[in-house]
């Protein structure tokens, strides 16, 4: 269990896939302070791709990736500044 990660929050997006693990990662990013840890829940294998290319677009840190049971983890922390909305994937 993680402590003190200021606005923290799960996003369980279990049995949803592409294109909505990335539309609500997004969202819930998005609408995070600065400095807050999203914990994102997915089936989705996509989103071991997905996921890591969305945090670079808005310019987030990817801490953490789990895999347990076809089931993956990720922890991004939300950071101040390089947050570019709507990202296309343009890199």
């Amino acid at each position: 269990m993680r402590e003190d990660l200021g606005d923290s929050r799960t996003l369980d997006l279990l049995g949803f896939f592409c294109p909505i693990p990335i539309h609500e990662t997004r969202a819930a990013l998005s609408s995070m302070k600065d400095g807050g840890v999203l914990e994102v829940i997915c089936d989705d294998p996509e989103t071991l791709r997905d996921i890591p290319s969305l945090c670079r677009r808005m310019g987030v840190e990817l801490l953490e990736v789990t895999e347990n049971s076809g089931e993956y983890v990720f922890f991004i922390s939300s950071t101040s500044g390089n947050h570019i909305e709507g990202g296309s994937g343009d890199e």
